[in-house]
């Protein structure tokens, strides 16, 4: 989560350079190899990221289990990030990677990185390699390409950078085809919108495909008061409506709750955290949610309060299992 955004209103706010998340991701027909299916997944996006042993123990003790998987940012300068695989690996969890098709740091006018570019095949020798030493690691790993796509703050948007209506999509493809022939057959491939919102590009002519997405995810955040204009929304107002695209767009595909976390001001902290998670573990299609657990644009972290922290720990453990 790098922006801010509103009904009416889209900002760009600077992208921290890297964190981690954790999420797992179940699934029916199109399942991801090597995900559980037991239970809705708690997941973390923590300041330190995978490499941060320490913090995601402490994490893991305050919410009263461990994360199931981490994710990592990396940029399309990066490579494969094989220490922090083998690091969550180690920890008996999964790794998701958000691979963001663009230069930390550039803002989102970069030419060089304009999705026709992806399409014309001029990333193919750098996406190759990263297919080459993925499947050379073998184990299950998700990769979340180009996330938030519908939004405008970030450079692989349609509409943004030079890009016209349909690139992202033929991006998305090409970056698929090629890790899948240099034979990643272990990555889970993620589409990640963010929750739909006034002025957003609409989310089905984003869509990749069935054969070219084997899970999707939703982002999005309860603001509170602390902007102009911003108001307390429940999780079920913030993610009603992408949830419903989402079933209608990937039918089959099981929901993802990337990133999600609530603000302090406004209302109670604490009982959003225990409706939220209520809410995302009533519905069977939505197999994981990933707390935002950074102090950011606000403090998004979990245990923000003595209260939040409680109420996050004794919400997982009464979610069903």
């Amino acid at each position: 989560m790098n922006h801010i955004s509103r009904i009416g209103r889209l900002l760009v706010v600077p992208l921290a350079l890297t964190a981690a998340l954790t999420v797992a991701a179940p699934g029916v027909a199109d399942a991801a190899p090597g995900i559980s299916t037991a239970k809705l997944r708690f997941g973390i996006v923590n300041e330190g990221g995978p490499l941060a042993g320490a913090e995601l123990d402490r994490i893991a003790t305050q919410a009263g289990e461990a994360p199931s998987v981490v994710m990592t940012y990396q940029d399309f300068r990066s490579q494969p990030p094989i220490s922090q695989l083998d690091a969550v690996a180690a920890r008996g969890a999964t790794t998701m990677i958000t691979w963001e098709p663009w230069a930390w740091g550039g803002g989102t006018v970069q030419p060089d990185f304009r999705t026709d570019r992806i399409t014309a095949g001029a990333f193919d020798a750098y996406i190759r390699s990263w297919g080459t030493a993925l499947a050379r690691w073998g184990k299950p790993v998700m990769l979340r390409f180009g996330h938030e796509m519908n939004a405008n703050w970030y450079p692989w948007a349609d509409g943004v950078n030079g890009n016209g209506a349909g690139d992202y999509v033929a991006a998305y493809r090409r970056v698929h085809d090629v890790l899948r022939s240099a034979g990643a057959a272990n990555v889970s491939f993620v589409w990640g919108p963010n929750v739909p919102d006034y002025g957003m590009t609409p989310l089905k002519g984003l869509y990749p495909g069935s054969s070219y997405v084997d899970q999707v995810s939703l982002d999005g955040y309860n603001w509170g008061t602390t902007q102009s204009w911003s108001s307390w929304q429940s999780a079920s107002a913030i993610y009603a409506t992408g949830i419903s695209q989402m079933r209608n767009i990937a039918p089959g595909k099981r929901i993802i709750v990337a990133e999600v976390s609530s603000a302090e001001a406004g209302g109670s902290k604490s009982t959003w955290i225990k409706d939220a998670i209520s809410y995302f573990a009533a519905k069977p299609d939505i197999s994981a949610v990933v707390w935002f657990n950074l102090n950011k644009e606000q403090d998004w972290r979990f245990d923000s309060t003595a209260a939040s922290a409680t109420a996050f720990r004794d919400a997982l453990a009464r979610r069903p299992r």
